[in-house]
């Protein structure tokens, strides 16, 4: 044998599987007993259909490792963004992958018993491969723990994590052929297919190895750029027997294998009820990092299963009860806290214990250190399209240490290739959507008041996403901005060259590249730095020089100044990406004001009214018809980035009730609870935002700029809480807790009578982040009346 290195009904389900019924903390001499948030996130909502990363729910808030179980992850998705990995609507399970990324997946684990097969089988096959039916009467599935009992094999699978460490156990029955197969070597959801893999059998009780994936936007954004992943897998049991494979070839006995399709097995006799655990550390850099990574993770691994589902448990109570809301309608908290959830799941952990990271070359960085461990975390991350209206307002509140890290990561990528990438896979450019928001990200971070980032490196970053267009390479986006410079605005095209996003999108493009200017406008106007102040600010103009003042529309113009012909302003893709023109209209968040009064502010608030009157019968998208798309020839689409501030503008003319009404009807109707309605039907909830939306603006709280303004105002709405309470992070803001009081407060009183902040009625529904993150009380007194002011 090959020796390695080695050192020492949903709803109706929910709450059956705590730990724990409450969570108790201490403070000081003081302990307070506070209500388990864990039991109202429901992983499964939305699985009918999901991305990749949206299932994960062995994984901590932010992790590396995320274990989950998947139904039809072996199929993998042709263009990179489709839905797969489980399945509401699936019969069987296929394995339990540990990964689970945008553009990265793999290292699968599944148990079986009796005969020995290697292959998953068709999709809700029977008989056919190694996968098994279950039920979902015997699945539990919660933040930080799974469990299911599959059927053919009378076997209990239960998973948790560590930051880097995927945590599987395995209840067998009786056996004299009881087997854990690592199936390493095949595609896994978004990962793409594999190029190359290898697995070891070092010992009876460790297996190693590695697989390396081409993802399919990798063929798009940075040509030949691989993925590989890497896993050092402790069994707490020995295998009687073991063998590898590739494929259905099985080699009994064989220790190690190399190629596509490459995997390995360990046999175990078994009494009934005998559990087998499997700890398996995991990188993207190596196998030792992957080895030495369980080895700190899991104390030499001494660390049990159980010790680290509570540890896990506990990580998730405290990471939730930073937004504690309070209401007697379960089903609210439901769709909150599993959008909280999904909002702090995705995007996840990419480093080493040691710093060691992904290079975007495919070679190893190192994390600058500071006590013995790495300044910041780095982390892989889709693209940010869209993520100023939910992502960013939610981290920037609760979680400003994550959302200083996310700016450290895409400033390591800068620092290492010049460009800030979009989207990044192992540091790797997969883009997603052509475009690049991050400068808006990186303006709202500092802007808020988070700095404790390299901050010249940062706006030198920023500046260059929103001016440079030389030699701009496919994965840092925005591959039109040397036309919006010159132009100050993007010419549209009919034909061109692939690929699409570099003319294909020329009016939804100059919309993004005028709100980006704007943005980073305001981070140097603080920095001081004047003349790129104004030369961004007349760029933020740029919208301006594509609307229509006969029709009050956007429309796209020829590089000669003239507007587009036989325009249709619901045609989707013709200077417009995933949206319209009727959609994207109002895409001029930075500046309302001016778009109220070109429009004409009777006809801006009646437009935007029978907007929303149409949409309703659509549930605010794209009916019930289960695809990512269905929204967008529709005159609004909750279910995609480009309209998710358009139900907020209402407050930008006046018109407070409007905005009440209507985001209290999306989040009441466009959400559901169920594994079919859960974001929307069939939308892109895309690493937490659409889940983030809902957390942000059911608390009554929203900035359509972003938080990008040199002082960032929030908007106020309609809280849908009774009480809300946000611990402040004490690192980063001077305040111990926010709260939210709803007074009169349920479903027939939607309206705002008034507000009252620190005992003071404001004049206006908006509050400064800086007042917000310096604590204190918002009262709001709720009707069943609009109150027009």
């Amino acid at each position: 044998m090959k020796k390695c290195k080695t050192k020492r009904n949903i709803l109706a389900a929910l709450g059956c599987f705590l730990l724990v019924a409450c969570t108790t903390t201490s403070n000081q001499n003081q302990t307070t007993t506070e209500e388990s948030l864990t039991q109202y996130v429901e992983p499964r909502i939305g699985t009918a259909h999901c991305r990749w990363f949206h299932f994960a729910p062995g994984a901590l808030p932010f992790g590396l490792a995320k274990p989950a179980a998947a139904t039809n992850a072996s199929v993998g998705n042709k263009s990179g963004w489709e839905a797969t990995g489980y399945d509401y609507r699936d019969t069987s399970i296929e394995g339990f992958p540990c990964l689970h990324e945008f553009q990265v997946g793999g290292i699968v684990l599944m148990p079986t018993v009796g005969e020995l097969k290697t292959i998953p089988g068709a999709v809700n096959s029977e008989g056919e491969g190694y996968r098994s039916a279950f039920s979902h009467e015997d699945e539990v599935a919660t933040a930080g723990y799974y469990s299911v009992l599959l059927k053919d094999y009378d076997i209990k699978a239960e998973l948790t994590a560590t930051k880097r460490v995927a945590f599987q156990r395995f209840t067998f029955p009786e056996s004299g052929e009881s087997h854990i197969l690592f199936d390493i070597g095949n595609r896994q959801g978004e990962s793409g297919p594999a190029v190359d893999a290898e697995v070891t059998v070092c010992s009876n009780d460790l297996v190693e190895g590695w697989v390396k994936t081409l993802p399919e936007y990798s063929k798009k954004y940075q040509d030949g750029a691989t993925i590989t992943m890497y896993f050092s897998a402790k069994l707490d049991k020995e295998a009687s027997s073991f063998g590898t494979f590739i494929k259905e070839d099985v080699k009994e006995n064989q220790a190690s294998v190399k190629g596509v399709g490459a995997g390995a097995y360990l046999t175990y006799q078994t009494k009934a009820g005998e559990t087998v655990t499997a700890k398996v550390g995991l990188s993207y850099t190596s196998v030792e990092n992957a080895r030495l990574n369980r080895e700190e993770e899991t104390n030499q691994d001494q660390l049990t299963f159980d010790e680290a589902r509570l540890a896990s448990h506990q990580t998730w109570e405290e990471y939730l009860g930073r937004i504690r809301v309070e209401t007697p309608v379960k089903e609210d908290k439901v769709k909150f806290y599993t959008g909280l959830y999904h909002a702090i799941l995705g995007r996840g952990l990419a480093s080493d214990v040691n710093g060691a990271y992904p290079k975007n070359d495919g070679s190893i960085g190192q994390l600058p250190m500071e006590n013995g461990k790495p300044k910041f975390s780095f982390y892989n991350t889709d693209g940010i399209w869209g993520g100023q209206w939910n992502l960013i307002q939610v981290w920037a509140l609760a979680y400003p240490e994550y959302l200083s890290d996310y700016v450290s990561t895409h400033l390591q990528v800068y620092k290492d290739t010049g460009w800030l990438g979009d989207g990044i896979a192992c540091s790797r450019f997969v883009s997603g959507v052509g475009t690049n928001q991050l400068g808006n990200v990186i303006a709202a971070a500092y802007l808020c008041g988070i700095r404790d980032f390299d901050v010249e490196t940062a706006y030198a970053a920023a500046r260059k996403n929103e001016l440079d267009g030389k030699d701009r390479p496919m994965g840092a986006g925005k591959l039109d901005t040397d036309k919006f410079v010159k132009y100050g605005y993007v010419p549209h095209k009919d034909q061109g060259e692939y690929p699409d996003e570099s003319w294909m999108f020329s009016a939804s493009h100059t919309l993004e590249y005028s709100f980006g200017a704007y943005a980073v406008a305001q981070m140097a106007k603080e920095l001081g730095k004047m003349d790129d102040y104004q030369q961004l600010m007349d760029l933020s103009k740029g919208w301006e020089r594509i609307y229509n003042e006969e029709t009050n529309l956007i429309h796209p113009k020829w590089e000669n100044g003239k507007f587009i012909e036989n325009f249709d302003p619901m045609q989707v893709w013709r200077g417009f990406q995933e949206g319209n023109a009727y959609q994207y209209t109002f895409y001029v968040p930075h500046d309302a004001q001016t778009l109220i009064v070109k429009m004409g502010k009777e006809e801006f608030v009646q437009r935007l009214d029978s907007i929303f009157i149409i949409s309703q019968d659509k549930i605010f998208s794209g009916g019930k018809t289960i695809n990512a798309f269905a929204g967008l020839q529709t005159y609004y689409n909750q279910g995609n980035q480009p309209c998710l501030h358009i139900s907020w503008l209402f407050n930008q003319a006046g018109r407070y009730d409007l905005t009440q009404k209507w985001v209290r009807a999306i989040l009441d109707e466009f959400y559901g609870t169920d594994g079919i309605h859960g974001y929307g039907y069939g939308q892109d909830e895309d690493q937490g935002q659409l889940g983030a939306w809902y957390v942000i603006s059911s608390l009554g709280m929203f900035d359509v700029k972003g938080l990008a303004d040199v002082d960032p105002v929030f908007s106020l709405g309609s809280t849908l809480f009774d009480k809300v309470t946000i611990r402040l992070n004490k690192d980063y803001y001077p305040g111990d807790t926010f709260v939210i009081e709803a007074h009169n407060n349920d479903k027939q009183h939607v309206y705002v009578k008034d507000y009252v902040w620190n005992g003071k009625e404001l004049t206006s529904p908006e509050i400064r982040f800086k007042d917000v993150v310096s604590g204190g009380q918002l009262s709001v007194e709720m009707s069943d009346q609009p109150v027009v002011k």
